[in-house]
């Protein structure tokens, strides 16, 4: 059986580019929202009808587990879906938790990015509360870069001065840790080392919910049952336009160049 993953549109394919490294053998279907992206600046109730919506769909083509690889999709719904579904679904969070514990250094901040609506839900201000004692974590949205990533947006050019010139709200110099906390984010991993301090630490939760998924496969030992196939629908209508096929190829390659930089 297949692994559903989804997104609200391309970000997703971050964390499903970490899959297939971690999980070769596994096939794969993919559901971006691409008509209802972004969700950070829409309200929550209408978000939530969307990611139902899509987990429905994703449910009825058969598969044994599902990642929300979406931090501001599992900061809305994770537990009502939960509640809902017997399948194991996996969720995402900002990785606010492996930034305060790898925190060295007393005098340096962490500083976490993510969609509008995901710094401010409940269950990331609750995380921030119980992880952060020092008061050491701050928080920037960057609504801009997921615009960007669904445009296919990755000239310099154009990106880097939206990246400065958000960045310059914090003096980072002041920072050990910065939290790319929407998977969208990592698409934009090597600006973000371009403008930054050689010594910060940029992470995002990618690998940590691949890992989590990999040890719910195993428990369930459903592990390595496919071929590393892929079938990508958009918002319920499945994705066989070469066009289409071929952007979603050159997201890959440009996690495989970000990765080998």
């Amino acid at each position: 059986m297949q692994i559903g993953f989804f997104d609200s549109g391309v970000g997703g394919i971050t964390v499903l580019h970490a899959a297939l490294k971690l999980l070769p053998n596994e096939d794969y279907i993919y559901y971006a929202d691409t008509l209802n992206v972004p969700y950070g600046p829409k309200p929550k109730d209408e978000v939530k009808k969307h990611i139902f919506n899509a987990i429905e769909f994703i449910i009825q083509q058969q598969v044994k587990a599902i990642v929300i690889a979406c931090n501001t999709a599992t900061s809305v719904s994770i537990e009502d879906l939960r509640s809902k579904y017997t399948i194991p679904i996996i969720g995402m969070e900002p990785a606010v938790k492996p930034a305060v514990e790898k925190n060295k250094n007393v005098n340096k901040r962490i500083l976490v990015t993510a969609t509008t609506l995901t710094l401010k839900e409940e269950k990331l201000q609750n995380l921030i509360t119980k992880l952060d004692n020092e008061h050491i974590v701050d928080l920037l949205p960057l609504p801009g870069l997921v615009q960007f990533s669904e445009r296919f947006e990755f000239n310099e050019q154009i990106v880097l001065p939206y990246l400065q010139e958000q960045l310059s709200k914090y003096d980072v110099s002041k920072y050990e840790t910065i939290v790319l906390g929407c998977t969208h984010f990592s698409f934009y991993t090597d600006m973000f080392r371009k403008l930054l301090p050689s010594d910060i630490n940029i992470i995002d939760g990618n690998i940590g919910t691949v890992n989590n998924l990999k040890r719910t496969l195993k428990k369930m030992n459903s592990l390595n049952e496919g071929n590393g196939n892929i079938i990508f629908y958009n918002s319920g209508f499945k994705v066989e336009d070469k066009a289409k096929l071929d952007e979603y190829s050159k997201l890959f390659k440009r996690l495989d160049d970000i990765n080998v930089k």
